[in-house]
């Protein structure tokens, strides 16, 4: 059983405070509740907490806002941030302040009861950052407010201040280089080179030349000693992209290079010390291809010490908007005419599945600011840039779509979420709606409960429940039926 201990919990949500409260005394820790940065001042003064927990928007100041000193003046004291701020800047801002945790609202009351429960056991103070330099806040390339990506996050915000192997994995297209420069741009390497290779772009037989450097008359054409990608990143970071391309000969030898931390030239017997940070990012499953033989499993150990999973866009639908109207954004500050997205337009880019994913929809929002004549984005000008099949014309929407559109009329019309408590007033129309939706989103989803709840924006739990009153039977949902 986790030690007991002294929390203070702020946030000027009366709401929170209550249920938080509740859980930790439960618990049996000693709990104290404020408000504002004023009442936290005031209660500290009095109450010597173990752990602090507080939001970031508070009605008198920002909360990170005299977090450092407050660890500084309590190297025992572990604080864990809430937000709803839910971006980089945000995870990065609590690390650099020194805070245990960082936790996106809507938060789960579990994670955060096991965060104090962490805090309790290991009651060490964060080591606090160096923030100067790197990228502007407000400039990280990195941008959604999916819950996936607020892991994402959270994991970079953590290996900014070491120099730990980190493996990027997702499919082409998901941004693996952004995280990869992210991670670079705010560390402790950014004052030194960034240098990006991708294996996959490169003849096979020239890779260990290009990676380690060649010495004169090495091979064919090599006139001159040339530094390698890892002398040219000296005290910076080295991203090695496409790692799985990377053939079993040149593994070979980075091993070896990561091991010993020295580098020898194509043609070269003198070893050149070298102190680089390695990032590498595969859209491949490396685990296969080491039972396959073609990668070595002692250097996926090497790489996996900090593995970043990036969703696909299909898998972060909420962030396609956001996405689409940052790169319309971006375009305007480079001098082109400033596009907006009309409502049907938004309702296509949310339907469509992205195969491509990040990278397909910057494309994509980059010709329309080009080419488009008109200032408003409609549906009909993204169906002329989709295939033929890629989306209906008529008014048959995706079962996102369907579900966004019904949610999104609930909480307009009736003044409430699907799940949540229903009005009275509602009840007989909701009753006509809800098993209508239910069937639709069901058997497009073959009975798959788990993707039905996930697409309803319910636990799967109220799922069954609703299945149950309104008397469904998910088994008997199928397409075609």
């Amino acid at each position: 059983m986790a030690a007991s201990g002294a929390i203070l919990v702020v946030d000027d949500d009366p709401a929170i405070c209550v249920v938080v409260g509740e859980a930790l005394r439960r618990q049996g820790h000693k709990v104290k509740t404020a408000a504002s940065i004023r009442e936290r001042t005031a209660l500290m003064e009095s109450f010597a907490p173990d752990v602090l927990i507080t939001d970031v928007m508070l009605p008198d100041g920002d909360g990170l806002d005299g977090v450092a000193q407050i660890i500084e003046r309590n190297p025992d004291l572990n604080v864990i941030i809430l937000s709803a701020q839910n971006t980089l800047n945000t995870a990065i801002r609590a690390t650099e302040k020194g805070a245990f945790e960082y936790l996106p609202k809507p938060f789960d009351l579990n994670e955060l009861t096991r965060a104090v429960a962490d805090a309790l056991g290991t009651r060490q103070s964060a080591e606090e950052m160096d923030g100067e330099g790197g990228l502007p806040h407000d400039e990280l390339p990195l941008v959604g407010r999916s819950p996936a990506m607020q892991e994402v996050y959270r994991t970079i915000a953590r290996v900014l201040s070491n120099d730990l192997s980190i493996l990027v994995l997702g499919e082409s297209g998901t941004g693996k280089e952004l995280v990869a420069e992210a991670i670079h741009s705010l560390g402790q390497r950014r004052t030194k080179p960034f240098i990006a290779i991708n294996m996959a772009a490169i003849p096979r037989e020239l890779i260990e030349a290009e990676l380690f450097g060649y010495e004169k008359g090495a091979f064919t054409g090599a006139h001159a000693r040339t530094a390698g990608k890892f002398e040219q990143a000296q005290g910076g970071t080295l991203f090695l992209d496409e790692i799985g391309d990377m053939p079993m000969e040149a593994q070979t030898r980075l091993l070896r290079v990561l091991q010993s931390g020295e580098v020898t030239t194509v043609g070269g017997s003198k070893p050149v010390r070298v102190n680089v940070r390695i990032i590498a990012a595969t859209n491949k499953h490396l685990p296969q291809l080491i039972e396959e033989g073609r990668f070595r499993q002692d250097l996926y150990y090497r790489l996996n010490v900090v593995p970043i999973a990036l969703p696909p866009l299909r898998e972060r639908r909420e962030d396609v908007i956001l996405l689409a109207r940052h790169f319309l954004d971006r375009a305007a500050q480079e001098g082109l005419p400033r596009k907006a997205l009309a409502d049907d337009a938004a309702q296509l880019l949310m339907a469509w599945h992205w195969p491509g994913n990040v990278r397909e929809l910057q494309n994509m929002m980059q010709r329309l600011a080009v080419l488009s004549r008109e200032n408003i984005i409609t549906a009909e000008m993204l169906r002329n840039m989709l295939p033929m099949d890629a989306v209906p014309a008529d008014h048959a929407a995706p079962p996102e779509q369907l579900v966004h559109a019904v949610r999104d009329w609930a909480k307009r019309q009736l003044g409430i979420g699907l799940g949540q408590p229903q009005r009275a007033l509602h009840e007989d129309l909701l009753a006509v709606i809800e098993p209508v939706l239910l069937e639709e989103v069901l058997s497009s989803v073959d009975g798959n409960q788990i993707r039905a709840a996930g697409l309803l924006g319910i636990n799967r739990n109220t799922l069954r429940k609703k299945l149950t009153d309104y008397g469904l039977d998910p088994l008997q949902l199928r397409i075609g039926d």
